[in-house]
This record gives C-alpha cells, sequence and structure tokens, in this order.
C-alpha cells in the first residue's frame, strides 16, 4: 500500500484568534456555528484504523482552526492510543500547526518536547507587521503571547518551526522579516502566499498579495538565505526546488506532479481530498463508516489528485513546466472557477525560478561532489 499521511482538524475550524484573512473560519458553513471538537470514539477509530496498516511511516498532523483548543488531554490521549495500536517498530510522528497562544505553559512544551511533537508556529514577523491581521476576538494583537510562547519551547527544546503568511503588509519588507528572523536564530521558515478571494466582492481580498510582490519577495529572501549560509536555516521553497535539482523530488506538494497523498480528516470524522477543499465535492466519506485506506485510495481520491495534471497548453510548453507542474489547484481556482488554467503565481514562479535555479543547480553540483545531505 502507497504511504499517506493524515491532516487531521480535531477542533474543526474553531479558533481562539480572529485573523481577518483566515480561509478556513469559513468553513462553518459546512459545519455549523457551534463549537466543533473530535470525540473519544472518533479518536480512537482515526488512530487504530490507520496505525493497523502498518506503513512504512505513519504521519498524524493537527491542524486548525486551532487544534490547541482540544486541551492537552487530547493529545495524551491521542499518543497512549498510538502506543496502544502501533506495531512494535512501527514509525509514528507527530505535528502540531498552531497560533501558539496557548504554548505558553511549562505542561504543554513538557509533552511536546517529551513525545517528539514537530510544533509549526505561525509568525508574520516583526510585532507591528504580525498585529496588522492576526488578532484576538477583542481586537488585540497577539504577537507578545506568540513570542511568549516561543520562548517557553525554546526553553523545553521544543521542536518548531516558523510559518509565515506573506500578506499585503509583510511582503514588501523582505529584509526587515528575514533580519528580524535571523535575530531570534530560527532555522526552518516556511513562507506561504496569501491570496484569497473577497466572499461578498468575489474580486481579491485586499490583504492578498501581488504575483510580483510575491516573487521580489522571494528573490530578495534568496540573495539573503546565500548570503546567511544555506546550511544554516532551512527555507522550505528553496529547499523543495534544490531536493528537485538533486533528482529526490519536490518536498512542497505546490510543485508535485500530483497532489500529495494525504486526507482531511474533520473533527467529525469526515475526510476531505485537501485541507484547501474541504467542501462537498472533495468530500470522500467518514473514517466512522468507511475504512481509512478506502477513502484515501478512493477512485474520487485519486481523480482529484490527478486534475492537477489537467493543465493549458501555456503551462505545457512553458519552460519551468517540469519544476513548476501548474503549481497548486487552488491557486488556479483564484484565477477561474476551471482547474484547467494558469496559476495565479505563474509569473511569480517564472520569476523564482529564473533567478534562483542557476544557484540552485551549482548547490546541487556541490552537495553531489561531497557525496553527502546537505545538512543543516
Amino acid at each position: 500500500m502507497r504511504p499517506f499521511s493524515l491532516l487531521i482538524k480535531p477542533a474543526g475550524p474553531d479558533c481562539n484568534i480572529d485573523c481577518k484573512y483566515c480561509f478556513y473560519s469559513r468553513k462553518t458553513d459546512i459545519f455549523g456555528k457551534s463549537a466543533h471538537r473530535m470525540s473519544d470514539e472518533v479518536a480512537e477509530k482515526l488512530v487504530s484504523s490507520y496505525l493497523k496498516l502498518n506503513l512504512p511511516q505513519s504521519s498524524f498532523a493537527f491542524q486548525g482552526g486551532e487544534p490547541t483548543l482540544m486541551g492537552l488531554d487530547f493529545y495524551k490521549k491521542i499518543v497512549d492510543l498510538q502506543q496502544k495500536y502501533a506495531i512494535d517498530g512501527q514509525s509514528v510522528t507527530n505535528a502540531l500547526q498552531t497560533n501558539g497562544i496557548l504554548l505558553n505553559d511549562d505542561a504543554w512544551c513538557k509533552f511536546l518536547a517529551e513525545n517528539d511533537f514537530l510544533v509549526g508556529i505561525s509568525l508574520d514577523g516583526p510585532k507591528s507587521y504580525h498585529d496588522t491581521y492576526r488578532l484576538d476576538h477583542s481586537g488585540k494583537g497577539t504577537w507578545d503571547r506568540v513570542m511568549a510562547s516561543i520562548e517557553k519551547c525554546r526553553q523545553y527544546n521544543v521542536q518548531y518551526n516558523i510559518l509565515t503568511l506573506l500578506n499585503n503588509v509583510n511582503v514588501q519588507h523582505p529584509d526587515e522579516v528575514w533580519d528580524f528572523f535571523m535575530e531570534q536564530k530560527v532555522r526552518f521558515l516556511q513562507f506561504v502566499q496569501c491570496v484569497e478571494n473577497d466572499p461578498d466582492t468575489g474580486e481579491i481580498a485586499d490583504f492578498s498579495i501581488t504575483p510580483k510582490q510575491y516573487a521580489d519577495f522571494m528573490c530578495r529572501i534568496f540573495d539573503r538565505w546565500q548570503d546567511h549560509g544555506v546550511r544554516k536555516v532551512s527555507v522550505r521553497t528553496f529547499d523543495s526546488i534544490l531536493s528537485h535539482c538533486l533528482g529526490q523530488g519536490h518536498t512542497e506538494c505546490t510543485f508535485m506532479p500530483k497532489c500529495a497523498d494525504y486526507i482531511v480528516v474533520e473533527h467529525d470524522g469526515g475526510a476531505y481530498c485537501c485541507d484547501f477543499f474541504v467542501e462537498g465535492d472533495a468530500y470522500l466519506g467518514n473514517i466512522m463508516e468507511t475504512p481509512i485506506e478506502k477513502l484515501a485510495f478512493s477512485p474520487k481520491k485519486r481523480q482529484f489528485n490527478m486534475r492537477k495534471r489537467d493543465l493549458p497548453n501555456k503551462c505545457i510548453v512553458c519552460r519551468h513546466y517540469d519544476i513548476c507542474r501548474g503549481g497548486c489547484p487552488k491557486d488556479r481556482r483564484i484565477v477561474d472557477s476551471e482547474i484547467k488554467t494558469e496559476s495565479f503565481f505563474c509569473d511569480s514562479y517564472k520569476q523564482i525560478f529564473d533567478y534562483t535555479l542557476p544557484k540552485l543547480w551549482q548547490l546541487a553540483a556541490e552537495v553531489r561532489s561531497e557525496n553527502r545531505p546537505l545538512g543543516r
């Protein structure tokens, strides 16, 4: 059986902050506005049915909304269930993507460190940029609380990385954003471009970035990454391109030939094809009713994964086709309701690839000559 991973949303779209640019908060249209919490019954079914497959790697990633709203006892229970149902020698990993607000707590951080959770923390850069959109429900900025949680994670040696959503504010300041993260000694960075349609007007939302802004930002970050030392800091997009240059394929699903082999499992056990497509057409079924492997490899999931290859001629004849593969279908849908169109970030990728590839091919040659991984 081909491996697949789980992206689990145990608290559904619920969150303890109110980011203006959050696309997932609108999923209350599907699940209703009451509180959403995964039951013990669904949690046990999820863990037991997945681990019984004995895949080479069993990966649990918890996301939201805000997954820490489930409380620490929920994750202790998850680990207990993993220990109960795992086969001897089975490789099991856990990851948690969070806004970090609740991690300023000794018990949380001790647990995450002791159980080898990889924690992704959302941080949009220096305080003035982060607090533009990442506000709590009373309208107060969250930067101070997030930074306190990061410090607590460091204190307990929690493995963490930073996810930065590039919006119309911070995208204009690549040097300041980079300097801030280097001052914080962040070693793993992921920059995600923000573009959404305004649900009221149908137009591009005002917090979104333009293709040119994204390309200029990433090209400048590439310069700073090179100057700082590529072995000292991981930048996810550049790591993925380098992996491609090394003949190992992309590590970021945006540029893979087809969509990644993972399924989203919501709080109620409902399974979906992708985080960006938690909607009726991408609903696979419920793990309480259908074996999880049947959902992961259902005709609907296979068809969804392959739709990424449904590209316009413009993409197929592009010089960057082999490395780009049309980008994420979500960003194609911004341009047109049909997937068969070029990405909103088409021109961005051309500029980024033209700028970075000569140096990344050279770096790949150096890595091969050393006959060892890039390393950090």
